[in-house]
């Protein structure tokens, strides 16, 4: 029996290295939505442009980019200018003020320009957590029947935005 425990700490450190093994090679910023399928969840939020109550009956009834961006997230300055080439060529962008302030979210807006058809404050998060948001800046696409398409973490770019385009439909 003596011999079997000491033979224990191989045993883990080669099952460890097993699990390790079969995540090598394997994208490490990909985390998939448990949404992708499924429809946009119920909310009911203020709307930062007019402070009335806005609930998913009130979304675009086409497809749209339902982006989650912050006056404090670093890489949401890097995307806010591609966002505005996005909806300049006519694609529909909903914003989502993630745990942000209101008045500095209305200044970000008046300096550096509005992408968004509609903006909404989510500012304890509510949704972000009910869509499994991980952090800013981060863009679901929505289909005009209201099903999340696909899930994009990070900042939407022209590298990226041919793949992400693809599931607008």
């Amino acid at each position: 029996m003596r011999k079997i425990v000491l033979f224990f700490p191989l045993l883990m450190m080669l099952v460890l290295g097993g699990v390790f093994y079969l995540q090598l090679g394997k994208d490490a910023q990909y985390m998939p939505s448990a949404l992708v399928g499924k429809a946009v969840p119920d909310f009911s939020l203020l709307s930062l442009q007019d402070d009335r109550v806005v609930t998913k009956h009130d979304l675009p009834s086409g497809p749209y980019l339902l982006n989650f961006w912050g006056t404090w997230c670093p890489a949401c300055h890097v995307e806010h200018p591609f966002l505005m080439e996005l909806a300049a060529s006519g694609v529909t962008v909903v914003g989502v003020d993630y745990k942000d302030q209101k008045a500095q979210a209305e200044q970000w807006l008046q300096e550096k320009g509005n992408p968004y058809a509609l903006v909404l404050m989510d500012e304890m998060g509510f949704l972000g957590v009910d869509l499994g948001v991980t952090g800013a800046p981060e863009t679901f696409v929505v289909s005009r029947d209201g099903i999340v398409q696909y899930r994009h973490q990070g900042v939407i770019n022209a590298q990226n935005w041919p793949e992400i385009r693809g599931y607008m439909k």
